[in-house]
């Protein structure tokens, strides 16, 4: 199965300008994502998709594959679906599965990938599988720019938003707390049907691009992991998370 992953990213970000080149223990962010998704083995190869040249240059003097999309795509999601389509037009094989890795998660680990996966490596018939961990503190919880995930029984996801749900306010014991990571695989064609969709009420009022998939009926599967992760929205993000990453083991296996 030809699973690639596809690491959406661009310098116009408006709440924090120039992200994906930031610099962390010398390297820009988009590079430890890079090298940390390459660790997967279940992944055929991984590119960048961006509309920035700047960052496809980075990544291509490192080594990397890079693809050019355009410019006007507000979605993680859109930008991905283009570029799969591109890198089959490069390679000329057939793309199974996308696994979009955002290019805010320099903290990722290639277990965290594994599970992501593993819906389809067990034989599951899934279209759509969104990494999904539990929220530590009542502070992320309230987080505007954490993406609350409400799951059925069977880890289905149910709906997404930034706002705090479950709510609280009528319940007094423990709710589940769950959030969104950035990391989602989409089959191919549940992929390129999204792109083809326009978006939703709710995906807009949330500004949550996974809402689009839920509003058309097309299921979410949650792949939850234990990882402790931290993606960068803010400059205060990115301090905390240039600490974290100083004491991460992985760090050394491929920042020289």
């Amino acid at each position: 199965m030809n699973i690639v992953g596809v690491i959406p990213a661009r310098m116009d970000s408006t709440r924090f300008p120039n992200k994906p080149m930031a610099d962390i223990l010398g390297m820009p962010m988009i590079g430890h994502v890079y090298f940390r998704s390459k660790m997967c083995a279940s992944f055929s190869d991984v590119w960048v998709a961006t509309c920035d040249a700047e960052i496809s240059d980075y990544i291509e003097s490192v080594g990397g594959r890079a693809v050019m999309t355009a410019s006007s795509h507000q979605r993680a999601s859109d930008r991905t679906g283009e570029a799969l389509l591109k890198i089959e037009q490069i390679t000329g094989i057939r793309i199974d599965y996308a696994a979009m890795i955002q290019g805010d998660e320099p903290m990722l680990v290639p277990g965290m990938l594994d599970a992501l996966v593993k819906p389809i490596a067990v034989g599951e018939a899934v279209e759509v599988v969104n990494l999904i961990a539990k929220i530590e503190s009542w502070e992320e919880f309230l987080d505007p720019n954490t993406v609350k995930v409400v799951l059925g029984l069977h880890d289905n996801i149910l709906y997404f938003s930034r706002e705090p749900i479950p709510s609280t306010k009528k319940f007094k014991g423990i709710v589940p707390m769950w959030k969104q990571l950035g990391l989602i695989l989409f089959r191919r064609e549940s992929l390129l049907k999204y792109i083809g969709l326009t978006p939703t009420p709710l995906e807009i009022i949330e500004s949550v691009d996974m809402n689009r998939f839920l509003e058309h009926g097309i299921d979410i599967k949650a792949g939850r992991t234990s990882h402790r992760t931290s993606s960068i929205d803010t400059p205060e993000d990115l301090i905390r998370v240039r600490h974290m990453l100083a004491l991460d083991p992985l760090v050394k296996t491929y920042l020289r």
